[in-house]
């Protein structure tokens, strides 16, 4: 079973209210001893929380059921119901949270933020004791209403990574070895293509305490937005960076014609996504056929940078390019 889930779908049944409680005091000169039953207590919430340490969706794979705990009773005395316990579940930030009913499915919400917090399902009322009842006309009440259900829901929980820089292009262009040059993600390298299975999501650290989330998506192909190879499951990822980062492999040929094919791969799949900043930068400078394609690139291209993720040539100089552009967007 793969760590990294993105998509999965779930139920969520928030607790049950407590009943009312039928009772009545044992006091000399009342009548009847008068109502004393309590209310039930509130069924506990389901509640979604956002945690910027998580990465995927897995812990949903392996518990598709959530249910929060029901209100107590209510008891003689007027003694209220213990309210049911909520249940606070933490999702990666990204969450997108969707009802599904019918086969049709709503967005309820999304959590971005560490700490961020969305009811997903609302525990039943509890339900009145008779001393609620208690009119002038009717003294000794031996009614009181059953608490409410609470909410149940199927839903559906769909992972957008949240990064501030998207690193895209064809399989092998260098993507994983650069994501982990330039920042703390622990990366699996081979030298074959499709190395890169799920994405990856580093911290890149620079002076004076600054810092950007980058994302790594999976190796991007013609025909992607169509479904075929990899990138399409991925290219969600990359729908909330705020830059993105086009990696040439300078080792192919027809290069320039390789960068518009995967452009239009990430037009079909979304117009928004293709009107993104995007930082175009040519790797594997260190091997010797990639001089005649820097060329190309130069006249193609009016800005465009070059590097080595396997020696870190350029390497520094690019994150400066990043953060400048990442500056002015804040």
């Amino acid at each position: 079973m793969k760590n990294f889930i993105d998509e999965v779908k779930i139920k969520v049944k928030a607790g049950k209210g407590g009943d009312g409680c039928v009772a009545f005091r044992r006091e000399k000169g009342v009548p009847k001893g008068g109502p004393s039953g309590g209310d039930g207590g509130k069924g506990g919430d389901i509640n979604f929380i956002g945690n910027k340490n998580m990465r995927t969706l897995i812990d949903f794979y392996y518990q598709q059921f959530l249910k929060a705990e029901n209100g107590t009773s209510g008891s003689g005395n007027n003694k209220k119901g213990k309210d049911g316990k909520n249940l606070d579940v933490f999702v990666p930030c990204g969450t997108v949270i969707k009802e599904v009913e019918n086969n049709e499915e709503k967005i309820i919400g999304e959590i971005l933020k560490d700490g961020e917090r969305i009811v997903v399902a609302k525990g039943g009322k509890g339900g009145k004791g008779n001393t609620n009842f208690k009119s002038s006309t009717n003294q000794t009440p031996r009614i009181a209403t059953k608490g409410e259900q609470g909410e149940e829901k199927e839903l559906k929980l769909e992972l957008k990574l949240i990064a501030d820089v998207g690193i895209v292009g064809y399989p092998n262009a260098g993507k994983s070895t650069l994501i982990s040059k330039i920042s703390n993600a622990r990366v699996k390298i081979a030298d074959y293509p499709f190395t890169t299975l799920i994405p990856n999501l580093g911290v890149v650290k620079l002076t004076n305490f600054r810092s950007f989330v980058v994302a790594d998506i999976p190796g991007i192909i013609e025909g992607a937005s169509d479904g075929k190879g990899l990138g399409i499951k991925f290219l969600k990822h990359i729908e909330r960076t705020k830059v993105l980062l086009h990696l040439i492999d300078l080792s192919q040929s027809d290069i320039v014609e390789r960068y518009y094919k995967l452009r239009e791969e990430l037009k079909k799949y979304s117009e928004k996504l293709a009107e993104k900043e995007e930082i175009i930068v040519g790797n594997k400078i260190d091997i010797e056929t990639a001089r005649e394609n820097i060329k190309i690139l130069k006249e193609n291209f009016k800005e465009v940078y070059f590097i080595s993720s396997l020696t870190g040539e350029g390497i520094k100089e690019l994150e400066e390019v990043i953060w400048n552009k990442l500056e002015r967007k804040i």
